[in-house]
């Protein structure tokens, strides 16, 4: 069985193509950066850079809706080819052809996490914390009393 799934950021926004023919389609290209558990390699880094490439609808909400950074899941398969490259050398190429796609995080959080890398977060002092407080004297009211 070749099944993956996968969870990360995109590095970059997807790359997308569309090839006419006899069955048009578009071909969407892009890389997820997934958290490694546990210690970081030699080269010191805790997450690996996958390649994945989604074909029509997918391919198309690629285009329309993934933008860099942001956080989502897919599951697919694994694909390995092989080519040559222009100086002649056998070169090998794998990547997660995407089956289904899907935001791991919601459109808010993903803003306020793009806010805060950029240092331009600041929460209402109010609601820093999302929580408001509850007014005196409704305890009657409250159904978990």
């Amino acid at each position: 069985m070749n099944k993956v799934i996968l969870m990360g950021r995109l590095t970059k926004d997807p790359e997308t193509r569309y090839y006419q023919g006899e069955e048009p389609m578009g071909i969407a290209r892009y890389t997820l950066a997934v958290d490694r558990r546990g210690a970081k390699n030699s080269d010191g880094q805790s997450a690996d850079f996958i390649r994945c490439i989604a074909f029509r609808k997918n391919a198309e909400f690629a285009e329309k809706y993934f933008r860099k950074g942001i956080k989502i899941a897919i599951t697919g398969r694994i694909q390995t080819s092989s080519y040559t490259d222009r100086y002649g050398n056998l070169a090998y190429s794998t990547e997660v052809v995407v089956e289904e796609q899907e935001f791991a995080e919601s459109k808010s959080h993903s803003q306020r996490r793009e806010y805060e890398t950029e240092g331009a977060w600041n929460p209402c002092p109010a609601y820093g914390d999302r929580f408001i407080d509850i007014p005196e004297g409704i305890d009657e009211e409250l159904p978990f009393n």
